[in-house]
């Protein structure tokens, strides 16, 4: 057990770009996170990567999952090794903040859950856009029936194309865009419809070159007919962003999923009267992550609606895969 006056000794397992670049300083700007320890399968770069941080190096993951100074790891690895890392560190009686997807088999995904249940640990999936309060303001104005009755939601995030030899681009790895960007709309329709949304078709598409999946698109739907439409891709322009269509109205949001810290987030509700713009305060949604995983550690479980989305994420996941069948190539 985490002392509940004591900062969340995490250990990282592998230096990976979101490491370095984002998890980590937030970890050492965060007072309820102590950065334990950094480990690669190569030595220098963990050296390199710990001196930067001010914290020990250790060279291969068993090594550091076997320290006792360590209560928890963040899993930065590429989406095909999570499921191996992830159970031994919670066999370690460690808490887990894993990338996502947590796994990339629905199955291995429910029983790692299970796992984590069973051994009163935390075990979180790093999708850290649900916990800006952006998301929590357009519930609100959905609730209060801002723009009528809920019909439609569209959601993309797509991102330009990584240098060759990236991870994104290996099926070996778990690589491919409905892994790495398609979560984040697929999880933005989860957060914002519910539980009860399912497939109805998807589709994939790669270039001629890839070996994996570079775009894609799916069509889902709640019982009561509301409609979500998905797209997300590795080949494109920048674009990060979701609009709800009701009877009466509609709501944009732009930056949805990765906004920096000092970004304020803009709200657009359109009506047959005009146009408000609602400006919110900038928010690390870096850093609330962490507390929150924090927060889960110390009371030895991740919250119930973590655990349900992540479940119905990994499910909707396999359904696209299957039913997207094998990439198309133009």
């Amino acid at each position: 057990m985490v002392a509940p006056a004591s900062p969340l000794r995490v250990g990282v397992l592998g230096c990976a770009d979101i490491a370095r670049r984002r998890i980590l300083p937030a970890m050492a700007a965060c007072d309820g996170v102590e950065i334990a320890a950094v480990a690669s399968r190569d030595a220098d770069r963990a050296a390199r990567t710990a001196r930067e941080f001010g914290c020990p190096a250790v060279d291969g993951y068993a090594e550091l999952l076997a320290l006792d100074e360590v209560d928890a790891v963040y899993a930065p690895l590429p989406a095909a090794l999570h499921a191996r890392w992830v159970e031994a560190a919670l066999r370690a009686d460690k808490h887990v903040l894993a990338e996502k997807p947590l796994t990339t088999e629905r199955a291995r995904t429910a029983d790692l859950l299970a796992l984590a249940d069973a051994r009163g640990l935390a075990l979180m999936e790093n999708v850290m856009f649900v916990h800006h309060p952006q998301h929590t303001a357009v519930r609100e104005l959905l609730a209060d029936g801002a723009i009528g009755a809920l019909h439609g939601f569209q959601s993309a995030f797509t991102v330009p194309r990584r240098p060759a030899g990236d991870v994104r681009h290996d099926p070996d790895l778990g690589g491919g865009a409905l892994w790495d960007t398609g979560v984040y709309p697929l999880r933005a329709a989860l957060h914002l419809l519910g539980p009860e949304l399912e497939l109805v078709a998807a589709l994939r598409s790669s270039g001629p070159e890839d070996r994996v999946d570079t775009g894609g698109a799916a069509l889902l739907s709640t019982p009561a007919g509301v409609f979500a439409q998905l797209s997300y891709g590795l080949d494109h322009a920048y674009r990060s962003s979701y609009e709800l269509v009701g009877s009466e109205g509609r709501i944009t949001l732009d930056r949805a999923f990765t906004p920096p810290a000092d970004h304020p987030p803009v709200i657009r509700v359109e009506r047959a009267s005009g146009t408000e713009e609602i400006v919110l305060e900038p928010h690390d949604q870096v850093a609330a992550t962490l507390n929150a995983f924090a927060s889960a550690a110390r009371a030895g479980r991740a919250p119930r609606d973590a655990v349900a989305d992540c479940l119905r994420q990994a499910a909707l996941l396999e359904s696209a895969l299957l039913k997207g069948g094998r990439p198309l190539t133009p």
